[in-house]
């Protein structure tokens, strides 16, 4: 099938908030407990993000390491806990396991996604810099949300040509930022035809502020390198929609989902 036009999400912080949520400091000072990982020396926040998640993120998000093994190897590098490298994995797993299975796709997207399923002119890429494990997860969670989806690397080997698309960054070895990401994903999906482009994300912006990936001098940056990449990668019109909450409480998230969701119906008309 021969597609004219690109819609492309970003994941946590667009289509998944509970991914973000996660990362606010009392949620997930209960779950590094809850986990273990309090006792083996990452018992809050800050040392979680300064320890773990920002000296490995470069290397997690960009190879097939993997988010539980990143954890291990830092508790092993910078705490040395004098217990079983068993114990360390369990610990890190029930972590990870406890981020992924929480980091869901908002309900409240279902509609719009349904309709992009059934838009014959249109292919959907779930575009996002994440670990490895969380493919699998975004695959699954889309399925349950009637978009049957694959992942980048087993859409080349699709007998017919996917709908939805997962390109993680841990399995293309480039972020979204990279121009070997997207001419990855227009080769993979043989996009040729492609006459418009639409990107709905965050670009960072609803991340977890002590996460440097959201650090907000970042993000207008961000989104003008990923606009003028798509531009340069596809050479087509490419329309930008920011998902930017004013707010945390349910009825902003809802208001920006349904308005989000009427001005990609209106793009796609």
């Amino acid at each position: 099938m021969m597609f004219e036009k690109l819609v492309i999400f970003d994941y946590s912080g667009t289509l998944s908030l509970d991914a973000v949520r996660f990362g606010e400091d009392d949620n997930l000072t209960e779950e590094l407990h809850r986990s273990g990982l309090a006792g083996l020396g990452i018992a809050d926040p800050e040392t979680f993000w300064r320890e773990i998640v920002n000296p490995a993120w470069e290397k997690g998000s960009t190879t097939s390491i993997g988010y539980r093994e990143v954890i291990f190897r830092r508790i092993k590098e910078v705490f040395s806990p004098a217990v079983s490298d068993k114990e360390i994995h369990l610990s890190a797993a029930r972590f990870v396991d406890s981020y992924l299975g929480h980091s869901i796709v908002d309900g409240r997207w279902r509609s719009i996604l349904q309709k992009l399923n059934r838009e014959a002119s249109a292919v959907t890429v779930i575009a996002t810099d994440h670990y490895a494990e969380a493919t699998g997860y975004i695959v699954g969670f889309l399925k349950k949300m009637g978009a049957g989806a694959i992942s980048l690397k087993d859409a080349s080997g699709a007998t017919v040509s996917p709908k939805f698309v997962v390109a993680n960054s841990a399995d293309t070895g480039m972020h979204k930022v990279d121009p070997g990401f997207w001419k990855m994903v227009g080769t993979v999906l043989k996009l040729d035809a492609i006459q418009s482009i639409l990107i709905i994300d965050d670009f960072g912006f609803n991340e977890e502020a002590g996460d440097s990936y959201a650090d907000r001098r970042k993000v207008e940056d961000r989104k003008c390198k990923t606009i003028d990449l798509l531009k340069r990668a596809f050479n087509v019109p490419v329309y930008a929609i920011p998902f930017v909450l004013a707010g945390k409480d349910e009825k902003t998230c809802g208001n920006l989902i349904m308005q989000t969701s009427l001005a990609i119906e209106r793009w796609l008309k």
